[in-house]
């Protein structure tokens, strides 16, 4: 198990503990998808997840996501793509909402574009 945690200041706002992944989402593929990591994927990494889940973090610091957990790599993204769906997609079966744990958040409807550029292999 990893924690994709993060936010604030470590000595006066500390990471959330671990939690356990939330279910699968049911997301599907559309047949009209035209999210791209152009266009969705990384303004949405940009957004909620890489000032913890980064290579180089802006400031620096991790806020407790593990190393390696690193969304501003494509490829990451895609080899953790069910755990990412797990943690932070919608779709008919879940919306998942573990993270990012603290603002800024997506909203339900980014959360399920999420989902969907997840099932599509995050092109």
């Amino acid at each position: 198990m990893f924690a994709l945690g993060c936010g604030g200041d470590p000595a006066t706002n500390p990471p959330p503990a671990p939690e356990d992944p939330g279910p699968a989402t049911g997301s599907v593929c559309p047949t009209d998808q035209t999210l791209t990591y152009e266009n969705f994927g990384m303004a949405f990494f940009a957004d909620y997840c890489t000032h913890c889940h980064s290579t180089n973090p802006p400031d620096g610091t991790r806020y407790g996501a593990p190393r390696g957990l690193d969304w501003d790599v494509l490829e990451t993204v895609r080899a953790h793509a069910d755990q990412i769906d797990k943690m932070a997609a919608a779709g008919p079966d879940a919306t998942n909402t573990i993270m990012p744990p603290r603002n800024p958040r997506p909203n339900d409807d980014q959360r399920r574009q999420l989902g969907e550029w997840l099932e599509c292999g995050a092109p």
